[in-house]
This record gives structure tokens, sequence and C-alpha cells, in this order.
């Protein structure tokens, strides 16, 4: 698909190397907390192979979870949530406006089994999205990154896709400043990043969820040891 992560990958695999430190077994999850039904697009970067045959329908309302196992070596690629998929495609995430996750697994940087990943809004908005590491067994800083708000109930008229009357998408038109005030923890230009440490050591799962109701950060610890928890809706 169009919508890219190319800053994000191209400034990580500058610093990566491939690796032949050992790696932790590592879980891709997705999970859909959104009023209805999303099919996850899971890409690989180019050279990686395929982790899912993007067949799955995750249905509303916390039903839809599904899980992939990481290759054990590195790898990097994207997710994006499509929506109102049917016969002739879908009405968002085939194309631009979507919300793009990038995620990286298994590299090696001092010999630590290192995770990177992000929420970029470049490219524009189509579903919220959060991404959360669990089962953290060597620490580091695994803050939980990503966007919560609805943005498309506010998006500007110019940059709104709609279909049937709803809003679906918010266009890049909107602009870098009005997805950086609405969802913070992402990445809204080429050379954003989060406001926030990530230095996550090998997670044994990366965790990501649509339409994530809240994201708050916790209090009283140290700020070398900063740590995002995510408030997960009971099913």
């Amino acid at each position: 698909m169009a919508a890219t992560a190319k800053p994000f990958v191209a400034i990580f695999l500058l610093v990566l190397a491939a690796s032949t430190t050992a790696s932790s077994a590592t879980t891709l999850t997705l999970h859909n907390l959104c009023p209805y039904p999303v099919w996850p697009l899971v890409t690989p970067n180019t050279g990686f192979p395929a982790i899912s045959d993007n067949t799955a329908r995750l249905d509303g309302g916390g039903r839809g979870l599904v899980s992939f196992p990481f290759p054990p070596t590195f790898w990097a690629g994207r997710i994006v949530a499509r929506t109102g998929c049917g016969p002739r495609g879908c009405e968002t995430g085939d194309a631009p406006p979507a919300t793009v996750v990038q995620l990286a697994v298994h590299a090696a940087a001092q010999q630590e089994d290192l995770a990177a990943y992000s929420v970029s809004l470049v490219d524009g908005f189509n579903v919220p999205a959060v991404v959360s590491p669990q089962a953290v067994g060597r620490g580091g800083q695994c803050p939980a990154l990503g966007c919560a708000d609805d943005v498309n109930a506010a998006c500007p008229r110019d940059a709104a896709r709609v279909v049937r009357g709803r809003v679906v998408a918010c266009g890049k038109a909107a602009g870098a400043g009005f997805f950086k005030a609405r969802c913070p923890m992402t990445r809204t230009t080429g050379s954003d990043v989060e406001p926030v440490p990530q230095r996550c050591v090998a997670p044994g799962e990366l965790k990501v969820v649509f339409c994530q109701p809240a994201m708050v950060r916790a209090g009283g610890e140290p700020p070398e040891i900063i740590r995002t928890v995510v408030v997960v809706a009971d099913n």
C-alpha cells in the first residue's frame, strides 16, 4: 500500500545491522476494541518474510483478537487497520489516508535484543491505534505509543474522506500540527519523534490495540525509567 514509514525504517536500519545475538520469542497481537470490524493488513518491509496472510477479520467490541509469531531474526514491517471491506475493496486502509503502525524486532545493538515501534500519521489517519509492549523480561524503556483519539470526529472538512455521510479518514491536508495536538505520542512528519525515550529490550509481545479508550502516563517513577500504562476496556 502507499502509506509507508520510510523515515522510521531508514533511521532504524542505520543503527541496527544484522543480529547475531540470541533472540527471545516475540509475538504480534492485534486486538480490536472499535465498535466496527477491521481487517488488519500486516506488510513486511522489502526483504522480510510475511507473517500474516492478511485474511483475518477482527470483529468489534473487543471480540476480534489474533496473534502471529515474529521470525526469530531481525524483522521490520508495518500494520494498517482496513475498514469497510467488501468484494469491491475497503473504504480505508488500502491507501492513504491511514494510520500506520511501524514495528521492528530482534535488532542487535550493544548485544541487546531490541524492539522499536511507532505510530505514524504522516499520511493521515483512519483508525486509532496504540502499540503496547508486553512481557518485557529485560526492561529498558518500553512506552506505549500511538493515538487513542478519534481524529476523524474533528477532521477539517477539506481533509475529510466521507463515505455515505460518515467521515472515515482524515487526510494529511489537515496538517502535522493538527495531528500532533490530538495525538502527541505519534509521528506526524518525516523527522518527528515521540516525547518519551524508547529502548525496549526483548519484549515477549508487541500488542497493537485499535480504538484504545485511553492512554495515561504512570507517575512516581524516575525520568530515566519512563513507562506508559495502557487502559484496556473489559471484553
